[in-house]
């Protein structure tokens, strides 16, 4: 967003829209090239350490990915099937990790869809303006989310329990996501794109999602444990657009989207607060007496 966001802009102002698709397209291309060519497994990259290694072994990682066996349970099959997906969907945690996630997602997904229409639209600017305007959030919005890695990082080290060290910058920082809603009664533009530019600091702080899966997620169900925080996050990006854009039709102006979207931060705090509960990595000796009765 913060790169893309003005050559966009300038792209649609000189060769039109459909030439976004062409450069979006052919640099997606490109970065499929760069990704093949630099991609490794973990004891194969040439720049680790076998103390990183053990690192990230130690950490639940998978470093032994390419020579992975399916295990079996019982004899029921691999442990890598829709019972093993219930058993994740029946942990109370989890559940409030994916619902927190689609609240966060919700906020990148009005900002990538709706922002520049509403700077359109509500605000009046052109189309270069636009791009511009819109790229100064996600400037922002990228700084929070080293300054949140940053911030956990340093909580953590410093002593303060895991729940605390990921919770308090993910809660806080859907708190400051919330001044969006004061952009209905911000007049100057200057104003505005400052309230929007704090909305998008405070989810990049808040946006630690990753890392929290990588706490919780038993050995050798991160990869699952993942798709399910994929799948339900980026829900997101299906039903935003579409709220926000029956809010618009039906209103006729973008007050009630604002808040639309600043209750969902408020509802990424209560999922994370009193949902979520203690961050812990979840062993499979605990959820044996689960999986036993699904």
């Amino acid at each position: 967003m913060l790169i893309f966001a003005p050559a966009y802009g300038w792209i649609i102002h000189v060769a039109g829209w459909r030439s976004c698709f062409w450069f979006i397209g052919a640099f997606g291309f490109l970065l499929t090239i760069i990704w093949f060519y630099y991609f490794n497994s973990v004891r194969q990259h040439s720049r680790i350490s076998d103390a990183e290694v053990d690192y990230i072994e130690k950490g639940g990682g998978l470093v032994e990915v390419d020579d992975l066996k399916v295990t079996r349970t019982n004899g029921k099959g691999s442990t890598l099937n829709w019972t093993t997906i219930k058993l994740l969907l029946s942990q109370r945690m989890l559940v409030g990790i994916y619902v927190g996630q689609y609240c966060i997602t919700t906020l990148t997904w009005f900002f990538i869809s709706w922002f520049p229409i509403y700077l359109s639209q509500a605000r009046h600017m052109s189309i270069l303006k636009v791009g511009l305007a819109a790229a100064l959030p996600g400037l922002c919005g990228g700084c929070g989310g080293i300054l949140g890695g940053v911030i956990s990082d340093k909580l953590l080290h410093s002593g303060y329990s895991l729940s605390f060290a990921r919770k308090a910058p993910i809660m806080a920082g859907m708190a400051l996501s919330m001044t969006m809603i004061a952009c209905n009664y911000a007049h100057a533009q200057s104003l505005m794109l400052l309230l929007m530019s704090i909305s998008f600091f405070g989810k990049g702080i808040g946006a630690l999602g990753w890392t929290v899966i990588s706490d919780t997620s038993p050995p050798g169900m991160v990869g699952l444990n993942g798709a399910l925080f994929n799948l339900i996050g980026n829900m997101a990006g299906i039903t935003t657009p579409l709220i926000i854009g029956y809010l618009v039709q039906k209103t006729g102006s973008f007050d009630d989207a604002l808040i639309f979207v600043g209750i969902t931060a408020l509802c990424a705090i209560v999922s994370y607060g009193p949902i979520v509960g203690e961050i812990k990595r979840l062993e499979p000796f605990a959820l044996a007496p689960v999986l036993k009765n699904l």
